[in-house]
């Protein structure tokens, strides 16, 4: 697995390539420490990029959609001091399949990288937060109850978990059952508990019911 962590902090980089490292006992890194230098680096060795929006010769998204452009197919992740909702949404909007603020622990980081690596977009709890909610009492028809605008509030993963969760399954199961870690599970809860405007997995569970009318 080869991974390119573009950021003109050293530290920064150190840290993650250091973290990255638990992915598997083959993660290679690979680093750029401006635009110019991430661009040479792009090949289709890569499996993920890694993308700081503040190195040397970066204006605003541009090298974002300019990677994108050169390699569409490689999963990029944007990992950012930024914590404005509105950049993590324009980040989204451009092709990015995460937004990983740099405040967040290295766990969530691997996390939210793990998650990535396996198809899904990691959305941060707080751009989720800005997504309308339904109102009290909407139904729907089908399996999945959490249609219609719900799907602006939630991905289809963090809905799955959140049936999950309303039947009552603990984080190990839900993880065993959508195979997925048990520290992606809290990542999808924590944005879960940020839409739904609640402290814990009860109250959770109780909004979700009365929002779905089940």
């Amino acid at each position: 697995m080869k991974i390119l962590i573009a950021d003109d902090h050293r530290l920064v980089v150190e840290a993650v390539a250091d973290k990255l490292k638990e992915l598997a006992p083959d993660v290679a890194v690979v680093t750029a420490g401006s635009v110019a230098e991430l661009l040479s680096l792009l090949s289709d060795e890569l499996d993920l990029a890694m993308l700081d929006l503040g190195m040397p010769g970066a204006q605003g998204l541009g090298h974002v959609r300019e990677v994108l452009r050169r390699q569409p197919q490689l999963p990029v992740v944007v990992l950012s001091g930024d914590e404005s909702p509105a950049t993590m949404r324009a980040a989204i909007e451009a092709g990015a399949r995460g937004f990983i603020p740099k405040a967040y622990s290295p766990d969530v980081m691997l996390s939210a990288v793990q998650l990535v690596l396996r198809g899904g977009t990691y959305v941060p709890p707080m751009m989720m937060a800005e997504a309308p909610l339904p109102a009290t009492g909407a139904r729907t028809a089908g399996p999945d109850p959490l249609t219609g605008q719900w799907a602006h509030a939630l991905t289809e993963r963090q809905r799955d978990v959140l049936n999950l969760l309303s039947q009552g399954q603990p984080n190990k199961v839900i993880g065993r059952t959508l195979g997925i870690s048990e520290g992606t599970v809290k990542i999808h809860l924590a944005a879960i508990f940020r839409v739904l405007k609640v402290r814990n997995r009860t109250e959770a569970v109780v909004a979700a019911r009365e929002l779905t009318g089940s």
